[in-house]
């Protein structure tokens, strides 16, 4: 199954892009001998700077055709490291091919687009800047992989 971590912005070279990189890096090896992965960003900019409107049509044009949608938002689920792992064993297991992970901008993410979410995953209460969660992202799928290879990475 392969993951596409759909984000409203831009992110440029420094410290998070290096996280990411590393963490999806990771994930690509460990998770290739489970199904899993390629994982990669796939970037939307609304440079009109019309709103969540035009951000949600922007991310709709990402979408792979039939792929999982799950949204990353405070309103979303809370899940332990070993639940998400499973949801994204039971995705890949249920033959879907794709899975979109949805990262919103400064405003989150439209509510139409919300609504047609198959899943809404919550990293919290507190609200995250969209750049961190993106590394938080990349780190949860590497962890998730290692979680169903029964690698050592995770502890609970």
């Amino acid at each position: 199954m392969r993951i596409h971590i759909c984000a409203v912005g831009r992110l440029r070279a420094g410290p998070e892009k290096t996280l990411i990189d590393d963490y999806l890096t990771r994930f690509d090896r460990t998770g290739r001998a489970l199904g899993l992965g390629p994982a990669r960003i796939v970037e939307v900019e609304d440079k009109k700077n019309a709103g969540m409107g035009a951000e949600a049509g922007l991310l709709r044009k990402a979408l792979p055709k039939g792929a999982v949608i799950c949204t990353l938002d405070e309103r979303g689920k809370l899940l332990s490291s070993p639940d998400f792992a499973d949801r994204l064993g039971s995705w890949r297991d249920s033959g879907r091919q794709d899975l979109a992970l949805i990262i919103g901008g400064a405003d989150g993410i439209d509510p139409s687009l919300r609504a047609e979410a198959d899943f809404s995953l919550s990293f919290g209460k507190m609200v995250w800047p969209h750049m961190l969660v993106r590394v938080m992202v990349a780190e949860q799928i590497y962890r998730a992989a290692t979680i169903l290879s029964g690698s050592p990475y995770h502890r609970s």
